[in-house]
Order: C-alpha cells, then sequence, then structure tokens
C-alpha cells in the first residue's frame, strides 16, 4: 500500500536559508540553494565538523532502525523528515521486514516537493507522507491513525528536530504528547544537537542563525534525557550519537575529529 501526496503548491522561499535544505547540502545533495549554501559554509569556519554531524545523525537513524526492526518493531512514525537521502528509513526497515508501515511526516513544502522519493515502498509494506507539524500532536497522530495500526507498537523518530523546537514551545511536552497517544511498547528514537562540548562555537552558530530568521535550542546531556522520562532506555541509553550501537552500522568518516555535539537515545514505552 502506498499513499501519495497531491498538493504541492506551497511556495519555497529561496531567499533566506532553510535548515532542510541546510542538512541537504552538509550530506552533499542537490536539493539546497546559494543561501543555503553560504550560511552552511559560515557554520564550518565555527566548526568543520557540521557534515559530519549531518552523516552521524543519518547512520544513527539507519542503526536505530535496524535495532527496532531486529526487535520486532513494525510501524514507524518519523517526525521532522527532512530532504530524501537515501536509504531512507522505509528502505532500512522493509529491507528488514518487508511487511513494515512507515508514516513520514512533515511541515515543510520544501519536503513535500521531494517527498515522492519517499513512497517506493515494498508492495508487502506501507509509506505514506502526512503533511503536518510537531507542534500539532493530535493532527500528526490522526493522520498517522490511516495507515498505523495505533494498537500496536510504534517507532517514533524524531532525529535532529526538537533543537529547533524552543523551551518557549513546549518541546518536552509535545514529546509526552505524542507519546502518550501511542501504545505501550512503543519507542522513541531520537538526536540532539548540544553545546556541552563547543559552548563558544556554538554561541557564534546560534547567533548567526537566530540572525537569519534560524531557531536553535542546543540543550545539555540532562535536557535532552528529559525526552526519555518515563521510559526504558535501551542500552547503552543516552551517548553520544556515533557511539549509539556503532557495531550495527558502518563507522561515519571523519569521527576522528572529536566528540560529535550530539546525544541520541532509544526508550521504550513501558
Amino acid at each position: 500500500m502506498t499513499v501519495r501526496p497531491t498538493d504541492k503548491s506551497d511556495e519555497i522561499d529561496t531567499t533566506r536559508p532553510h535548515p532542510a535544505r541546510m542538512y541537504d547540502w552538509y550530506l552533499g545533495g542537490g536539493a539546497n540553494h546559494p543561501v543555503d549554501a553560504e550560511m552552511g559554509r559560515q557554520m564550518l569556519a565555527l566548526d568543520p565538523r557540521v557534515p559530519v554531524m549531518a552523516r552521524v545523525n543519518r547512520a544513527f537513524m539507519h542503526r536505530a532502525t535496524r535495532w527496532l526492526t531486529e526487535h520486532g518493531v513494525r510501524q514507524f512514525l518519523d517526525i521532522g523528515t527532512g530532504i530524501p537521502t537515501e536509504p531512507n528509513l522505509h528502505q532500512v526497515a522493509q529491507g528488514i521486514a518487508p511487511d513494515a508501515r512507515v508514516v513520514y511526516c512533515d511541515n515543510d513544502p520544501i519536503v513535500l516537493a521531494h517527498s515522492e522519493a519517499l513512497l517506493r515502498g515494498t508492495p508487502e509494506g506501507a509509506t505514506a507522507y502526512l503533511r503536518a507539524d510537531v507542534r500539532e500532536p493530535e493532527a500528526v497522530i490522526e493522520g498517522a491513525r490511516a495507515v498505523l495500526d495505533l494498537t500496536q507498537p510504534v517507532a517514533l523518530s524524531l532525529v535532529a528536530l526538537l533543537h529547533f523546537v524552543t523551551d518557549e514551545d513546549g518541546a518536552h511536552d509535545l514529546v509526552d504528547d505524542l507519546l502518550s497517544r501511542l501504545p505501550s511498547g512503543s519507542y522513541l528514537m531520537m538526536t540532539h544537537a548540544t553545546a556541552d562540548f563547543t559552548p563558544e562555537e556554538s554561541t557564534a552558530a546560534v547567533e548567526k542563525l537566530t540572525a537569519s530568521g534560524i531557531t536553535l535550542t542546543l540543550r545539555s546531556r540532562a535536557g535532552f534525557a528529559r525526552f526519555f522520562d518515563g521510559l526504558d532506555l535501551v542500552e547503552p541509553g543516552v551517548a553520544v550519537v556515533d557511539r549509539w550501537h556503532p557495531e550495527l552500522g558502518e563507522p561515519v568518516p571523519g569521527q576522528e575529529d572529536g566528540t560529535i555535539p550530539g546525544y541520541g537515545a532509544v526508550g521504550r514505552k513501558p
């Protein structure tokens, strides 16, 4: 089963940098514009490991998805999907379990314009794209319900997303709300950028991004761990992103440059 989006009428602003297109530029993709590359180069001047962080996030998603699928999870809700970069989450999950069902969710017309690449799943499973915002948990869950069986466990993927949601917008409450709508046995898989290891560079990066209209909240290890309150953490618990089950995937080039400034974890809802 494949559910395809139909509305591609939103206008995309190419006069200001955009996080999804910058992420695409870091990964070497072609769905970005000069304004994104320029801001990306400014970030590189502050910390040359930024593209490594982008690749490490993708590698974490692959490893976590593989671990979850191998441990019986057959449904995934990926919020903050971003511009498709193969292999996408459904390709990892359905490569192990062809009947896996995946709903991608993003509020961005940029992602919508490229979403066809997200919908090439297996005939046994299902892939769908949902236009919705993480700040509207009820709309997200109701939209996902058309494809996912919410009486069965779901893996909620929030990879490299919540650092764009401020405390004022209730980031922790949003995650709690989403998880409260999922059954026992569901999982949260998540990564998040931090300033714990590079405070000066991080402060400068936040200032530059804020000036360009991009909000970035770099939470501490404790702030990240709060997202998993009440969940049973999968070993090794909260870890620097590239150190979460590295044996499940190939090492990411550039890791020798020092500690990657981000955390990752997977937790199970009791």
